[in-house]
């Protein structure tokens, strides 16, 4: 993401213009149990998209975030898998397993992550975040509006977690 941003903001800034699109995900906002790391990384984006667009607004260069939810892709089967399982963990991550299963199964075709991806890009007024699919603009909203502590219990309900 960095290095792809100061490959191009040479020549935008040169330019007087240019957009960066960076994909996060709506785990760049909300947590996300047993996937911190990734979680993790997509907050960095969130952070350093933001900054990074009002750092480069005087130069006429806007950031935009895609924050997908799931989507029908092969995200599980690339997960990185720990090398050690702690057997503590393993009820929960069986009912966490389910649940990112049954999600990606009714997530999002990859062309709704795409056409989000070339709203960000073309968009004549451009905003600085682009929810990619109805699962990712309701979470947006949810997050936004309903107190943290209804939004954490309703989501380790979904995950089958322990309140």
């Amino acid at each position: 993401v960095i290095r792809m941003a100061n490959a191009v903001l040479r020549t935008m800034r040169r330019q007087g213009k240019g957009r960066i699109v960076n994909l996060s995900s709506v785990q760049g906002f909300i947590p996300a149990p047993y996937f911190a790391l990734y979680s993790a990384t997509k907050h960095a984006v969130e952070g350093y998209s933001e900054s990074l667009d009002h750092e480069l607004r005087p130069f006429g260069i806007r950031v935009a975030l895609v924050e997908p939810a799931y989507t029908r892709t092969s995200f599980e089967d690339n997960l990185a898998r720990p090398d050690h399982l702690l057997e503590i963990y393993d009820a929960a991550r069986a009912g966490m397993t389910i649940a990112v299963r049954k999600a990606m199964e009714k997530g999002d075709a990859p062309e709704v992550v795409a056409k989000a991806v070339l709203a960000a890009a073309t968009d004549p007024a451009p905003k600085r975040r682009y929810a990619a699919g109805k699962m990712a603009r309701q979470v947006s909203v949810l997050r936004r509006f309903v107190p943290a502590s209804a939004f954490d219990k309703s989501l380790r309900k979904q995950l089958g977690l322990p309140a």
